[in-house]
């Protein structure tokens, strides 16, 4: 891979949106997980240290070196990647390789540590819907040659990550691939039908899972099942509302303390809401906005098509996952169960949302956003 020039600098406020980011999720996981880790495992830090060592540290090696390597390098690697990505996926439906936690079967054991292939298959569907609308700009608009082929490979994984199943991650993989669709030229008409017909399945699947089914109804009547399907968003809006403003400080969690379910994974937004207070959360929300304004300037300034697409998707999974994760822990959408970015305790997201960083700082060498 082509390496880019080293005197070439990275955009220093992205650089410091990302590193502050991951540093107030590293202090946020040091204090959700003590009780969990004690629990589980009888050490108050057990859960911070895998994290650190598995996802932090190589992630940010990853960062590094990926931040150095010319982005165009990966257009070549992308049907490669997808590939990869979508055997890893069928892997883990296969009983002898994936295994279940809670019911899903996403992960796969490698004995030093589990991967999880959905995460790794979100940076390669963003490589490869860039690779294609950069290739086919003269056919982005055409149903048969623009449209369908590329609609046909996000529908394959998306399917192939529903049977794990993991309505969070396929909901975020398709929000973004339905973002760089639209920016890589596609018609909005085509767009609108797909997502019409998307809806009507979404719904079909909701109806025949009385789990899901029962997410929706809790969503509009939080009080419909306080000790069942509505105990975890009732308890993070406990938790929300035990800050205040200000918070009760690190480490003062209450709800921690075996109250709120996912403390350390989905519901973890709102243990930093109840120990750092409205104030505080909102100046780190802040940093995704200035994270969400960095990317898609990137996306704009930007020159090839490549790295426009890269970009804009990168971004979008972020704050769309994000966004996601921040609306069902605080009831403005329904809970759906996805990780919050450089937050949630998970060794491969952590890894691959760092590596994502460092091609969105890589496209920052190569940029003027002056």
């Amino acid at each position: 891979m082509q390496k880019v020039n080293n005197n070439q600098k990275v955009d220093k406020l992205l650089l410091f949106a990302i590193i502050t980011i991951l540093i107030v999720g590293i202090v946020t996981l040091s204090s959700a997980s003590t009780v969990a880790s004690f629990k589980n495992k009888g050490n108050n830090y057990f859960y911070l240290l895998k994290q650190l060592l598995y996802g932090v540290l190589p992630g940010l090696i990853f960062m590094y070196f990926v931040s150095r390597i010319d982005y165009h390098s990966w257009q070549k690697f992308a049907p490669l990647l997808i590939l990869i990505g979508i055997v890893l996926l069928i892997l883990v439906l296969v009983p002898s390789i994936g295994f279940k936690v809670s019911g899903a079967r996403r992960w796969i054991d490698l004995k030093l540590f589990t991967f999880q292939p959905a995460e790794f298959l979100k940076l390669a569907v963003i490589f490869y819907l860039a690779s294609w609308y950069d290739k086919r700009q003269q056919q982005a608009h055409d149903l048969y040659y623009g449209f369908l082929p590329s609609l046909a490979i996000v529908g394959l994984i998306a399917g192939l990550i529903l049977m794990q199943p993991d309505m969070g991650t396929m909901l975020v993989l398709s929000a973004v691939a339905a973002v760089m669709i639209f920016i890589g030229g596609a018609k909005i008409k085509y767009l609108l039908s797909v997502g019409g017909i998307g809806l009507v399945m979404f719904w079909i699947l909701i109806k025949a899972d009385p789990e899901r089914m029962s997410r929706i109804t809790t969503f509009f009547d939080r009080h419909a099942d306080p000790k069942g399907i509505s105990y975890q968003v009732m308890q993070a809006l406990i938790a929300i509302g035990s800050g205040g403003w200000w918070g009760l400080g690190l480490g003062q969690s209450r709800q921690k303390f075996d109250y709120l379910p996912e403390s350390i994974g989905d519901s973890i937004f709102a243990i930093m809401a109840e120990e750092m207070g409205f104030v505080r959360v909102l100046i780190f929300l802040g940093l995704f906005v200035l994270l969400a304004y960095k990317g898609y300037r990137l996306a704009m300034k930007t020159e090839d098509n490549f790295g426009k697409l890269v970009a804009t998707g990168i971004t979008s999974w972020i704050i769309i996952q994000a966004m996601i994760n921040i609306g069902g822990i605080t009831s403005t959408i329904p809970l759906t169960g996805v990780p919050l970015p450089f937050v949630s305790y998970g060794s491969t997201a952590m890894v691959m949302n760092l590596c994502a960083m460092g091609v969105l700082l890589n496209i920052s060498r190569q940029t003027n956003t002056g």
